[in-house]
């Protein structure tokens, strides 16, 4: 893995586009541009890259902590924890090995296990990044408990880098699984959602759930024989071929390929299931489905839009939040120099 340290450098270059009054873009390698619904040439003069600021900075196993550059790949990282038998709680998509960390935290995207191996903003321990004045900030730690003023550096998880550019994340890794199995179920989709919240009153070493085409894809993961007894006490057929919960982490399911613009509901997991769910995970708490512009379904989510976009223009309006997020961006980016298209004011006057 390279070991580049390129801190200066992007100071320099976001002190330098400040003085000349010109937005600035952050990007790594592009690989979750779709997320952003406006392009970068309506709003960016000026694009700063982290590809080459990349490497650990800190790693202590016994700790379960690993410091890291905002550039480095996510696969590589996952390499080097693998070996230590770590590895990244929330399963960030790899997206063909161009996802780097700090889009991994900007975006806020999880795996498949985030009801039970937490989100993105429960392994960010601390960061360090650049704001909109040019300065240099230090937010959190390296350890797992940090009382010490605000927890700001969670704010960065999901934030689009609208908030500054980051520069190394502390995150908290955990240990591999000793044994891992996933059971296949074949049945309908409604008995599919009321047999995953059976299981969430279980006592059961569940660490993903996935509902498509008829199939009902449960993961098990801890100690072999919790994982044996459990996989005999659901039933079903155990699948041979563990990555199928990749694919579903970086969007490589057949479904996911379907031209269709491509929209996402996040409920409760008791809530009943709509006609235009297809796709269900999170044990039933996250569910796609694809967008027909003829249609309206209550609480759908385009998955292509920004942060603040999509905190503004959800069904029904969240103006406190929407407000809420207006006043950060003004705390951490004043001349709204980052990213600006993540930001807009469809929010109360």
């Amino acid at each position: 893995m390279s070991d580049r340290d390129l801190s200066d450098e992007l100071l320099d270059a976001v002190s330098g586009a400040r003085l000349d009054g010109v937005a600035v873009g952050i990007a790594g390698t592009g690989s979750k541009a779709f997320l952003s619904a406006v392009p970068q040439a309506d709003s960016r003069d000026r694009l700063l890259s982290t590809v080459e600021h990349c490497g650990i900075v800190d790693y202590r196993p016994d700790e379960l902590v690993v410091t890291v550059r905002s550039g480095t790949p996510i696969r590589d990282l996952q390499q080097m924890l693998r070996r230590q038998g770590q590895t990244l709680t929330f399963e960030p998509p790899e997206f063909r090995g161009l996802g780097t960390v700090g889009g991994a935290v900007a975006t806020g995207l999880a795996g498949p296990g985030r009801p039970w191996r937490g989100g993105v903003r429960d392994a960010v321990l601390g960061v360090v990044m650049i704001n909109g004045l040019g300065q240099r900030l230090v937010f959190g730690g390296q350890v797992m408990k940090n009382v010490a003023g605000f927890d700001v550096s969670r704010l960065q998880a999901g934030a689009f880098g609208s908030l500054g550019l980051l520069l190394e994340l502390s995150l908290r890794v955990m240990p591999i699984p000793a044994s891992e199995q996933t059971r296949v179920l074949t049945l309908e989709r409604t008995a599919a959602l009321a047999l995953m919240r059976k299981w969430a009153r279980a006592p059961l070493p569940i660490s993903a759930t996935c509902f498509d085409g008829g199939q009902l894809r449960v993961r098990l993961s801890g100690a072999e024989p919790a994982v044996l007894s459990a996989g005999n006490l659901l039933g079903g057929e155990i699948l041979g071929d563990s990555s199928f919960w990749n694919q579903v982490r970086d969007h490589e399911l057949s479904f996911f390929k379907d031209p269709a613009p491509l929209g996402v509901r996040r409920l409760p997991p008791a809530t009943p299931l709509d006609a235009a769910d297809v796709l269900i995970e999170w044990g039933g708490s996250r569910r796609w489905c694809r967008m027909d512009e003829s249609e309206s379904v209550e609480g759908l989510i385009p998955f292509g839009e920004g942060f603040a976009r999509t905190i503004c223009q959800e069904a029904g309006g969240n103006l406190l939040l929407g407000s809420y997020q207006q006043r950060l961006k003004a705390a951490f980016d004043p001349e709204n120099l980052f990213n600006p298209e993540i930001c807009h004011a469809d929010v109360a006057a």
